[in-house]
Parts: C-alpha cells; structure tokens; sequence
C-alpha cells in the first residue's frame, strides 16, 4: 500500500514539473515583466550574434521564483545553442567543473544555478575558464605536482543567484552582464496567469485574475501555482470557469489571505504578538514556537513578511510593526523606538 502511494506521490509530482515546465515562455518576446532586463539581454544576444561570437557571460540575480531558470532557457533558444544545466551544490571539486567544460561544445550555454553555493577551489577554476576558456589541471601532488591547461571551447556561462552578494568580486567582476531581477507588478501578474489559463485551457474571469495576482507576492511561480489551485477548485466545486467567486474560496481553502500571508507567515506573527508581544525576539526561540527549523522562518517567511513592512530585524531580535498587529486584528501598544536601533 505504502508503495503504491509513494509511486502516485512520485507521478504527481512528475507532472507538476511537466506542467510547470509547459508555462514556462520559450523567447524573450513571450516573457511577461522585466521589461528593462529584457531589453538589456535582447541587446546583449544580438549584438553578439551580429559579431558571430558567443555572448558575454551572464549573471541573473534575483529572489527565487522570478525567471531565472527561465531566463537562461530562452538565451540557449534566442541563439539557438544546446543547453547544459548544473549547480553550485552539486559541484564539489574543482575536478567536476573541469570535467564539465571540458566536454562543452563551441557555443553551448551552460547554466549553473546557486553559483553562491558552489565550492572555493571550483570557483578559483571556473576564473580562468570563463576569461580565458582554459582549465589547469593539477597533475600530482606536493612539489611534483604540475599544472596542465587543457582548451574549453568558447561558452557562454549564465549563472543564477538569490545571494549575488555572497559572490567573490573576482567571479562577479568576470560576467559581460547582470540582470538583478525585480518583484512584479500586480498587472504584469494578469498577464503571466492570463498566458498560464490559455495553455492550460482554462477560462479565467479578468476580476479573479486580478485576485489571484494581488495574493502572489509578485512573484510569477507562486502566481502559476495558486492559479493550478484555482483550477482544481473550480473543476471539482464549480462549474469549471475560474470565477472571482471560485479564487475567492479556493485561496481560503489553502490558506493564501488576502495579501498573499500563507499559514507559516500567519504562525510567525501570532507567535510573535500573542506569545512575545511583539518582541523582540530572537529567531531560534520564534522558530521553536511555531515548530519549525530557524533556516525555515528565515529564508521563507521572514523575507516576505519584512518587505511588506510587517516584521523587522533588529539587533535584538525580531520585531512585530503595528502593521503586523492590524492585521491580526490587534491594537498596538505604543513601542519605543529603541527597538528598532
């Protein structure tokens, strides 16, 4: 039994990926928002097919679910090269990188993602490869040792990045271009989930389009995915049209209130009032208080919840603003503002 849900759990989320990969947009001209990377790419590509050489290297930064992984798709399809796809994390030794390029034909793109997360002597390595398309290959070890340079043939390096600060200046320094990828506007949210219904083939009503994009975060992943939702609820509660009706009662079922706060984000701030009063407190005790891991509460609620100006960092811990009691329907006792040094 166990195995026969592990099996539908799998597929499931097998076609999840698929679906997702199906909305991705294919060409610049397709691809919603950004307008100003868009243009500085475009430039970018063309200018370099217009020489007949391969394309400076390109950084995208950003926060996650903003298009990069998209992004790098459509440059290897603008200039109609092959596409190789990497991580950080998943190299460890200077030795995986070199073995990498070597195999990369004229022309490829490759893309590494998180290259924040990548290890120090593969950095050193990927320096030389994307100045100079050579990698030195240590033969030996001690005195004996030597280096070796082997020929990478010319490539183009797009790397993508949440963290572009935890990057050394000399690995920044070597990209042509960076592309530090903004948060949307609710409008060009309409757009990406207007694209999203029509592939999906279902109908979307302009007002629920405009409810489901002012809960997304502006962000477009998150857009894709509460309109999947929306669907499902639509298909198996209603009558198959994404109403605003049908957004409006789906969004409540999975928990998404009306400025995109999830249960997570809610748990933190009732946690931090109700329990510490407003704090300040520090991150290892809220965590333990909402029962989740601190790396958690950091990377994915807090990020949101300080943007919209509900929480804030302080030297003494986390802090709830008087937005963030509104919101629970709270008054707010008067803080000094000490708190906030």
């Amino acid at each position: 039994m166990n195995d026969d849900l592990d099996v539908v759990s799998a597929q499931a989320a097998v076609d999840e990926r698929v679906v997702e990969a199906a909305l991705r947009p294919k060409t610049l001209d397709e691809f919603v928002g950004q307008h100003r990377v868009r243009e500085q790419l475009s430039l970018v590509l063309q200018g370099a097919q217009a020489r007949g050489r391969v394309p400076d290297h390109v950084l995208l930064a950003g926060p996650p679910g903003l298009g990069k992984t998209t992004l790098a798709m459509i440059i290897a399809a603008e200039l109609g090269a092959p596409l190789r796809v990497t991580s950080g994390p998943a190299i460890e030794r200077a030795g995986d990188l070199a073995a990498l390029l070597s195999t990369l034909s004229e022309g490829e793109v490759l893309f590494l993602d998180e290259i924040h997360r990548m290890a120090r002597p593969a950095e050193e390595l990927l320096y030389v490869a994307m100045e100079d398309f050579r990698v030195d290959v240590i033969v030996g070890k001690g005195p004996g040792a030597t280096a070796i340079p082997l020929e990478v043939s010319p490539f183009t390096l797009v790397a993508a990045t949440t963290r572009a600060g935890l990057l050394p200046s000399p690995l920044r320094d070597r990209f042509g271009f960076t592309a530090q990828l903004d948060f949307y506007e609710a409008s060009d949210l309409e757009k990406v989930l207007a694209r999203s219904a029509a592939l999906l083939g279902v109908r979307l009503d302009s007002d629920a389009a405009a409810e489901v994009a002012s809960r997304s975060r502006g962000t477009p992943r998150i857009a894709n995915r509460l309109l999947r939702r929306v669907r499902d609820y639509a298909e198996v509660r209603g009558d198959g049209l994404l109403s605003l009706a049908a957004a409006r009662a789906a969004l409540a079922v999975y928990e998404v209130d009306e400025l995109g706060l999830d249960r997570l984000d809610r748990a933190v701030l009732d946690a931090l009032i109700r329990k510490f009063g407003g704090g300040p407190v520090g991150l290892s005790t809220l965590a333990v208080a909402v029962g989740e891991e601190s790396e958690t509460v950091e990377t994915v609620a807090e990020p949101y919840l300080v943007r919209i100006g509900m929480l804030a960092r302080t030297s003494r811990g986390r802090v709830a603003t008087p937005l963030a009691w509104q919101h629970l329907g709270l008054t707010p006792p008067p803080a000094p503002d000490a708190l906030f040094d």
